[in-house]
């Protein structure tokens, strides 16, 4: 089960957002700038060795409208089939994935996830339906596979996924300029290198009267992003890929030496290497409950030896009597309570087995049986016999024969 959750995240996955501004001393927050590029996407994409998939990302929040049910999702995302290949998506549980001509050409369609199917389909099928966001309809191309709760505590199967272009320029990304009242820039500023999205708009497009402005609003479209994902070409490589991205964005975006970077990068394997630690404590908690359960068991084969040992004192007797030396009568308490062992390891591991299923058939819960792990087992089992039915079959070694003989 955990390494499901580790699965869920993706595979070596970087999240590269812009970083906080600050506006007459007010911080505007995690996102505030405006720095990320559909160009810087292509470009990570393009000339950063150490990365396999980049794939740019914009948000929204709308309400979803089928028929008589409506739902609001956790979000709207808006990116591209490169997106599904990063965050393990490709699997789909129903129809087919948007394509990058669905991209270029601004389609309405989207994949939606179990959640919403849930709340406003149930049993019905939602591929080829259409439901409204906003005051969009978009047609529903496919259904995405079951991811549950995240880390976090957020419902990865309430999402809604479509072309970055389509949330962009269709739901949410549409900027309006009023710039009616806004001073023309000079030549210099139109030209500058230093501002990816100048405050002022108003020289790129023929000036507006006061009621032009207010009947007509002239729609500028910024390609700005709120997330860049990018998956490494292996957990290894993602220091590199960290690196790489960093120097690249940094020289796109003109920054000086001193000049701290516009946006963040969120390493999201750290939280997979906190989950496989977590894994660790675990398993190192279980196998001290495991030596424990072994060393309780191995005091109890200890004693039934020792009784056995007591209780068949006349016998040792008679058989060193015939000629038994020491070391046949040490072999063969030896066997006796390895096989007492091995035996006791048999049920151990049928039991085990069966409580695993019955866990399975009605908690749900995954269980894989282990080769490895039942093999070492009965190596344990053995061992436990041979630590723990040794001092007894050396009692009963060492002891005299005529005393033996008498024992009542």
């Amino acid at each position: 089960m955990i390494q499901q959750t580790i699965a869920t995240l993706g595979a070596n996955v970087v999240q590269i957002d812009p970083s906080d501004a600050v506006k007459a001393g007010v911080s505007t927050g995690s996102g505030g700038q405006v720095t990320l590029t559909i160009a810087d996407c292509e470009a990570i994409r393009r000339e950063c060795s150490a990365v396999r998939w980049a794939a740019p990302s914009v948000d929204c929040r709308q309400q979803l409208i089928y028929e008589h049910s409506n739902w609001s999702p956790m979000n709207i995302l808006g990116s591209t089939q490169d997106f599904l290949e990063i965050r393990n998506w490709t699997n789909l549980t129903d129809g087919e994935p948007f394509t990058d001509m669905d991209v270029r050409s601004e389609a309405k369609v989207c994949l939606i996830g179990q959640t919403i199917v849930r709340e406003l389909f149930g049993a019905e099928s939602p591929v080829g339906r259409q439901i409204r966001i906003g005051n969009i309809r978009m047609t529903v191309i496919g259904v995405l596979s079951t991811k549950g709760m995240s880390m976090m505590g957020r419902d990865q199967d309430d999402y809604v996924i479509a072309p970055w272009t389509t949330v962009k320029h269709r739901l949410s990304g549409i900027r309006q300029a009023t710039t009616p009242d806004a001073t023309p820039s000079s030549v210099d500023q139109i030209n500058t290198l230093s501002q990816l999205y100048p405050s002022q708009h108003v020289q790129f497009y023929p000036q507006q009267s006061a009621v032009q402005a207010e009947d007509h609003p002239q729609i500028i479209r910024f390609e700005d992003l709120d997330d860049i994902w990018v998956s490494a070409t292996s957990q290894q490589e993602v220091p590199l890929a960290i690196s790489q991205i960093t120097s690249l964005l940094r020289d796109r975006h003109r920054l000086r030496a001193n000049d701290p970077d516009d946006f963040r990068i969120r390493d999201l394997t750290e939280i997979s290497k906190t989950l496989g630690s977590t894994q660790k404590v675990m398993t190192h908690l279980l196998l001290c409950v495991a030596l424990i359960s072994l060393v309780v068991g191995g005091v109890g084969i200890m004693n039934i030896m020792l009784a056995s040992v007591t209780e068949r004192t006349r016998e040792i007797g008679l058989r060193m009597a015939v000629g038994a030396r020491a070391k046949d009568i040490l072999q063969q308490f030896l066997t006796e309570a390895v096989i007492l062992c091995l035996l006791g390891g048999i049920v151990g591991i049928l039991l085990g087995r069966g409580v695993s299923l019955a866990v399975m058939t009605f908690l749900h819960w995954r269980t894989i049986p282990s080769l490895s792990t039942i093999v070492t087992a009965f190596a344990v089992s053995a061992s436990v016999g041979i630590i723990f039915g040794y001092y007894p079959a050396w009692r009963a070694s060492q002891l005299d024969p005529i005393e033996a003989l008498r024992y009542e």
